[in-house]
């Protein structure tokens, strides 16, 4: 491969979703989640320097998995519950601009955050946010309209 590690990753921000998507299933060895571009991109990115350079060190494994334990008190089940495949990871940020202003939502635990207030379904926001009754999968670009 000629190309370089920084120059790959410069890529990501202009190459087209389909071909973001097809990176994905060279890289992962599976189908992309239905996440928004932003997401793939960012995976993408870390899972270049992974291959590249190495994964995280033993140690920082281990730190992660007890900083997990003491969290979850040791249930291995409750690493396994995932949301719906819809759902984005908690800690994720959205970003959608409307009408010339960006706005960014997060994903918590218990539903998403948008302006500093909690809400319990991205619909929701999207209404607050344009004043209208919205699919909120569809309007932050995790679910296209009419279906996947």
């Amino acid at each position: 491969m000629t190309d370089t590690i920084p120059a790959r990753l410069a890529a990501l921000k202009t190459t087209p979703t389909p071909q973001l998507k097809t990176q994905w299933r060279e890289l992962f060895d599976n189908e992309p989640p239905p996440f928004n571009r932003r997401y793939l991109e960012s995976r993408l990115a870390y899972r270049i320097q992974e291959l590249a350079y190495g994964g995280l060190k033993p140690e920082t494994i281990r730190r992660l998995e007890r900083l997990g334990e003491e969290l979850d008190g040791g249930d291995r089940k409750k690493r396994s519950v995932h949301a719906g495949r819809d759902r984005p990871i908690t800690g994720t940020r959205l970003l959608r601009e409307w009408q010339g202003v960006e706005h960014v939502v997060t994903v918590t635990a218990d539903g998403f955050e948008w302006q500093g207030r909690p809400y319990r379904s991205l619909s929701a926001i999207a209404r607050a946010i344009t004043g209208t009754r919205w699919n909120g999968l569809v309007f932050f670009g995790l679910k296209r309209q009419g279906g996947r």
